[in-house]
């Protein structure tokens, strides 16, 4: 994993990638992968990153990342409102 971290690093540098352009892709990029692999949940992902939320949704707002395709595709749990009641649930209005 060095080796291919040295690669990139090379390859920003011969770019002419300044060190904050380069820390804030690799900052980028590492968001989006910890993203994708949460399916777009941010909580799980601030946790895994070791960050809060609220960091995380000013990291995301602030290098204009585009969260929609890390969103998890398919079926939605549905609504509490649209979910049949059950006779041990009662409404509450």
């Amino acid at each position: 994993m060095k080796d291919q971290l040295e690669s990139v690093v090379l390859q920003m540098y011969k770019a002419g990638l300044c060190c904050s352009e380069a820390l804030r892709e690799f900052q980028k990029v590492f968001i989006l992968t910890v993203l994708k692999d949460q399916r777009g949940n941010q909580c799980s992902a601030a946790k895994i990153l070791g960050i809060h939320r609220n960091t995380l949704r000013r990291a995301i707002r602030a290098m204009e990342i585009d969260i929609v395709p890390t969103r998890a595709v398919g079926k939605r749990r549905p609504a509490r409102s649209e979910l049949p009641i059950s006779p041990g649930r009662r409404r509450v209005w």
